[in-house]
């Protein structure tokens, strides 16, 4: 078995042709794809020239339609020679949820009883001892305020005032009164 020497003519004569018969398959399943393939690939390639036109010398900065457009799920055949690579992708996702877990959670529950809501309550409470709750509430939408009982009564409660009998010690008989006295009720 003899190993021949390649010279540096006979290697470029084999590069040449090796270039060629790498063109011709490229022809070849250019010419076996489909219209729509065709299409993508050459709206992908103009917009790519026009983002590389836009800032003519400098390294391309992608604003989010350029990225919506270039990291669009292609065909490999078409993400050979892009200008978004995988790792810029990950990086663009590596952003994206440092910036989603930086943001402040979203506040859940419903907003506090504003000071000019919790006044009238607590005033009509005062003035009125016998009032309950739901009576509140009642007087408090005939004025034009949507509140609530369960409101109300949190309200009162956070305020020390007990449900409406309770208020004013002298409202009304206690139970051993009551009892004592069935006849006069």
């Amino acid at each position: 078995m003899q190993l021949e020497v390649i010279t540096g003519s006979d290697c470029m004569a084999v590069r040449v042709l090796y270039l060629v018969f790498l063109r011709l398959i490229d022809l070849l399943l250019l010419w076996s794809r489909s219209e729509q393939a065709k299409d993508a690939e050459l709206l992908a390639l103009r917009h790519e020239v026009a983002v590389l036109r836009r800032q003519l010398g400098t390294r391309p900065r992608l604003s989010w339609p350029d990225r919506l457009v270039l990291a669009q799920h292609l065909p490999s055949w078409l993400r050979r020679h892009r200008l978004v690579t995988p790792g810029t992708l990950l990086a663009w996702h590596r952003r994206l949820l440092l910036w989603k877990w930086k943001q402040k959670p979203a506040r859940t529950g419903r907003p506090p009883l504003s000071e000019e809501l919790t006044a009238p309550i607590l005033r009509l409470a005062h003035e009125n001892p016998t009032w309950g709750h739901t009576r509140i509430q009642g007087e408090l939408s005939r004025l034009g305020h949507r509140v609530g009982a369960p409101t109300v009564r949190r309200v009162l409660r956070s305020a020390g005032l007990g449900p409406a009998p309770r208020r004013s010690p002298n409202t009304g008989p206690t139970w051993r009164a009551f009892l004592r006295r069935p006849r006069d009720w």
